[in-house]
């Protein structure tokens, strides 16, 4: 440390507060939904400490704590902070994500009144405040945290994990505790699109969250890649340089960010079919807000008696969880249950009532909700939403309704002579492994030549008998767990594979144009397999000799890393290089996305 900085520093720590009001400023941050670029909230960062002598805001806050001065700089700066936050326009609307540093826990009760009290002064509603539980200290390990974390609960403020990965019992805070968000530390997403570990790992983080009803949030997104890899991953909230810096100035804040909504057109360009029967299916229920009085859902119930349960949001209209007819039964049933209810000193809020349901978007499959119902033993329903917004609930009764539906549409769109799954199940298929880029992927268009001229001369008994041949072929050398055959119609085939090397797969398609040829040539008579050509007639009527019948297979490679959900782009990119396989002489292309080959 240089020595006038050292000295600055010094005579800091003797007047750390009154120095800190003068030099102290509060910078916000925005925190912005994925999939919409809409502002969500804003995280509020320290900004001047280095006039102090300090290099991060950190070392400040180390030397307020060894001087004793910690909660009373902490109080300056929150003060600051909800101030600056009720002069914007949509205050209300938003959150301020304010961070609780665990050496304070023991003042939280102190801590909470005085943050309810400037609340109240400036019209914010708890909702709107998320205190982020750092992960520098080991937080569970203070005999206060939990009944504080019970008490913000209680009052309608949200909760958060920061530094996700790096810190302190982050598994048994989601295990033990009910929080709203799960911010994930910079580490995990610096280069999180080329890295396939990274993303496998950030992936199942995200779907355990989803699992138990919490949101998502990125910290530290500084590149397009990084973002369109968070946004493919599932992950909610993003907050980072590529989306806006800090800043001091209010004037400076937006409400949204273009450049992320166009992003998130890109995504998908229609919806699947699990998506369609899930639209379908969903039961948009009445719901209360955590913030009501209990008496709004007696009468729910009282005007709803067939339903046990209903959804509870908060002031931004996201899930918090449900709240349940049993949970209320002791006060229902037992004299004057109510009015104790609303005994001052005895009163309980919704939000105490409130219990933990999965909460998933609505472009999650049928498979995976089932699953979640099956891994959340007794869970009432799936709540889904739609840009981080109710959009209803499924139950398991509707989900079962949903896959017997996509089992029969599945079946109806299966070719009845080859028993393969049809266009519609390829194209979910194309999407859902475009996706997935841990690892390379492989598409394969196979399209016979010459088959119309074989068709017209032999009969469609044997066209058929070409077409059922082949079938049986491509089921004999691609029957693993991740190998998808599919039958687009007359002689094309699909075949979508993963976990293949090129080489290897080279050889066993050769093997199969090659069976295929000469399996096939059993279906034509002595004297024109002697010939080796048929007589017949071409597209536009001209007669001509033709070959016997092949099988032309272009193979279209993603490479791993490559994310790509637009599936008219990749079935355009099929279709040439199906195209350059039927004029190539062995019949067999290999072309990977992109390339100018």
């Amino acid at each position: 440390m240089p020595l006038e900085t050292n000295v600055v520093r010094r005579f800091t720590e003797d007047r750390l507060l009154p120095l800190s009001k003068l030099v102290l400023e509060t910078a916000f941050q925005p925190i912005v939904e994925l999939s919409t670029g809409r502002v969500f909230g804003y995280e509020t960062l320290m900004r001047g400490h280095e006039r102090l002598g300090f290099d991060t805001p950190v070392d400040l806050l180390d030397s307020a704590a060894g001087s004793g001065q910690i909660l009373a700089l902490e109080q300056m700066l929150a003060a600051r902070s909800l101030a600056k936050f009720s002069t914007l326009p949509d205050f209300a609307s938003s959150t301020l994500f304010i961070n609780l540093d665990g050496r304070l826990i023991r003042e939280g009760n102190f801590i909470l009144d005085r943050l309810v009290q400037h609340l109240r002064k400036t019209n914010i509603p708890p909702s709107s405040i998320c205190f982020e539980l750092s992960e520098r200290f080991d937080n569970t390990s203070e005999p206060e945290f939990a009944d504080l974390v019970a008490r913000l609960r209680k009052a309608g403020f949200k909760l958060a994990i920061d530094d996700f990965g790096v810190g302190h019992a982050e598994i048994k805070l989601l295990c033990d505790f009910a929080v709203d968000y799960l911010k994930i530390d910079r580490h995990f997403i610096a280069g999180l699109d080329a890295s396939p570990r990274k993303r496998h790992l950030v992936r199942n983080i995200v779907n355990i969250a989803h699992v138990l009803g919490i949101r998502v949030i990125a910290e530290g997104v500084e590149t397009e890649a990084e973002c369109v890899a968070c946004r493919d991953i599932g992950i909610d909230l993003v907050q980072g340089w590529f989306i806006a810096r800090p800043t001091t100035f209010v004037n400076e804040l937006q409400p949204s960010f273009p450049h992320l909504a166009e992003l998130g057109r890109g995504k998908r360009s229609s919806h699947s079919l699990d998506e369609i029967l899930i639209r379908k299916q969903i039961e948009m229920l009445p719901t209360v807000y955590e913030h009501e009085s209990v008496d709004s859902v007696f009468e729910l119930f009282r005007s709803n008696p067939r339903q046990s349960f209903f959804p509870v949001l908060n002031a931004n209209d996201e899930p918090r969880g449900i709240i349940s007819e049993y949970h209320l039964k002791e006060y229902i049933y037992r004299p004057f249950g109510r009015d104790l209810l609303k005994n001052k000193i005895y009163e309980r809020s919704i939000s105490q009532f409130v219990e933990a349901a999965p909460i998933v978007g609505l472009d999650a499959n049928a498979e995976r909700l089932m699953t979640i119902f099956a891994d959340m033993d007794g869970s009432e329903c799936v709540i889904l939403t739609e840009n981080m917004r109710y959009a209803g609930i499924v139950s398991a009764a509707s989900l079962i309704r949903v896959i017997n539906e996509k089992q029969l549409k599945l079946a109806q769109d299966q070719n009845p002579l080859t028993g393969l799954p049809g266009n519609r199940a390829i194209r979910d298929f194309m999407q859902e492994f475009g996706r997935d880029d841990d690892q390379a992927r492989y598409f394969c268009y196979c399209d016979f030549d010459h088959f119309k001229p074989f068709n017209d001369h032999y009969g469609f008994q044997a066209g058929d008998h070409a077409i059922t041949l082949f079938s049986a072929l491509m089921k004999r050398y691609f029957f693993g767990n991740g190998d998808f055959l599919g039958h687009i119609g007359g002689d094309d085939f699909f075949i979508g594979l993963r976990g293949w090397k090129q080489d290897d797969l080279a050889v066993i398609l050769e093997r199969l144009s090659s069976d295929f040829h000469e399996d096939v040539l059993g279906l034509y008579s002595p004297e024109d397999r002697a010939s080796g050509s048929i007589r017949g007639h071409d597209r536009n009527g001209t007669e001509r000799d033709f070959p016997m019948l092949r099988c032309s297979i272009g193979v279209l490679e993603l490479p791993e890393g490559l994310v790509l959900e637009d599936v008219g782009a990749i079935s355009a990119a099929i279709a040439t290089v199906k195209g350059r396989a039927k004029d190539s002489e062995d019949g067999l292309v290999f072309s990977r996305f992109g390339s100018a080959d």
